[in-house]
């Protein structure tokens, strides 16, 4: 058997994300986990790959970092200066 077992702390930093993320995805149902004894949560290697999987963001053929921006202020910031000389 090729499994790892980790507990949420052991997760997050392994996944670089906040302990209290994990435990919040997981006990929403969000994020695949099981559950010993009296509800204490572990994750497996195979579930930190699969919420890996889950919150890939897809990148579009053709588009441009600049596409997915979010937000008017990002959107201007972005927008070319033109500059007029007095």
């Amino acid at each position: 058997m090729d499994l790892e077992f980790y507990e949420p702390a052991e997760a997050a930093a392994l996944m670089r994300c906040t302990e209290a993320w994990l435990r919040e995805g997981a006990a929403s149902g969000r994020f695949p986990h099981v559950c010993w004894g009296k509800g204490k949560i572990i994750f497996t290697s195979e579930h930190i790959a699969e919420i890996a999987r889950l919150r890939e963001v897809p990148v579009h053929a053709g588009s441009s970092p600049q596409e997915r921006l979010i937000g008017t202020r990002a959107r201007r910031r972005l927008a070319p200066v033109s500059y007029q000389q007095p």
